[in-house]
């Protein structure tokens, strides 16, 4: 028996630690139903309950939420677009989201299924060690897909998104002369 001070009070009868923890309008409360003899506590639950949710919720706000951002592509995407999507694919990535390429097939499109094969397959290629590849590109219905996920960062190491800052020690290169004045 432990009462609401954290004193033990030792082995008792439980009407007895009933009586005790009713006397100071608190509740009993059985900490560790396994040991032998039981465990038990007088507190006030009702406050325990809330400081635990506080708790638990101060806890979540420090987590990060990974999301998963699509990016759509088509098998006639032109080299612009192409550059365009990928750079947004690096952007999410560098953000700490996955990142999911989809490609949408219409009408005859699905004849040519190879070329939104070869468009993943480049992206794949195109951003190495930027991304892992968590799911193969694969088809679901008219749909070919492949997801991405940002890197692990290894201890010490700088996240993905870091920029080194410029040193003082870096040289600059000297200023350019201005140039001769011209005559009439």
């Amino acid at each position: 028996m432990i009462d609401d001070e954290g004193n033990q009070l030792g082995i008792m009868t439980p009407f007895d630690a009933l009586k005790i923890a009713r006397e100071k309008t608190l509740d009993l409360v059985e900490v560790s139903p396994t040991a032998q003899p039981p465990v038990c506590r007088i507190m006030d639950y009702g406050k325990y309950l809330y400081q635990q949710e506080k708790r638990e919720r101060e806890a979540k706000k420090h987590q990060h939420q990974i999301t998963v951002k699509e990016v759509k592509f088509r098998i006639n995407v032109d080299d612009h677009d192409y550059e365009t999507k990928k750079n947004h694919v690096l952007r999410f990535l560098d953000e700490g989201d996955k990142v999911k390429a989809t490609i949408f097939f219409r009408g005859r499109e699905m004849t040519r299924q190879g070329l939104g094969r070869e468009i993943l397959d480049r992206l794949i290629k195109d951003l190495g060690d930027k991304a892992i590849v968590e799911f193969r590109p694969r088809q679901e219905g008219n749909t070919l897909h492949l997801i991405l996920a940002p890197p692990k960062v290894q201890p010490g190491a700088k996240p993905p998104g870091h920029k080194p800052e410029k040193s003082a020690a870096t040289p600059q290169p000297p200023p350019r002369p201005a140039p001769p004045p011209q005559q009439p």
